[in-house]
């Protein structure tokens, strides 16, 4: 028994979309594999002091430059200072020249991973840019913890 050329025709469009729908399915896992090394999270110290972060995984830490806490190891080239957001800090460790405008009190955003001790390891350090300027995320993870204050003028 033949099948009529509807029935035909109507399975042919059936192949058609299940092979376009996994052919898009597979771009898409290629996409999200592709952009996995390129994609870093933020964290605030209180995120990370609720272990929101395994130890290993690259991540962006920001804060405030916890006041005091600003060290230079013997070797001259390794700083050790403490990120916080006024409820929790994280240590930092980072090897390098530090920005200019690196300095306690002010804003920072770190690039880098925790260590099996819970310091976080920098690969980068980025301060702010002005006496007014914060990071968004370093505003974010201080607004998450409920330590935000806005400047006088400025609005949200």
């Amino acid at each position: 028994m033949s099948r009529s050329r509807a029935a035909t025709r109507k399975r042919a469009r059936m192949y058609a979309v299940i092979a376009g729908l996994a052919m898009l399915g597979i771009a898409t896992a290629l996409v999200l594999v592709a952009m996995q090394d390129n994609i870093t999270f933020f964290f605030g110290p209180s995120e990370v002091a609720q272990k929101a972060v395994e130890p290993g995984q690259t991540f962006r830490l920001g804060g405030l430059v916890a006041e005091g806490s600003v060290e230079k190891a013997a070797d001259g080239v390794t700083t050790r200072f403490k990120v916080t957001d006024l409820v929790e800090s994280v240590p930092v460790t980072y090897s390098g020249v530090l920005p200019d405008l690196f300095r306690e009190k002010q804003g920072v955003v770190a690039l880098g991973q925790l260590n099996g001790q819970g310091v976080f390891v920098a690969s980068e350090v980025l301060a702010k840019h002005d006496e007014k300027y914060m990071p968004p995320e370093a505003v974010e993870a201080m607004k998450r913890a409920g330590t935000w204050r806005h400047a006088e003028g400025e609005s949200e």
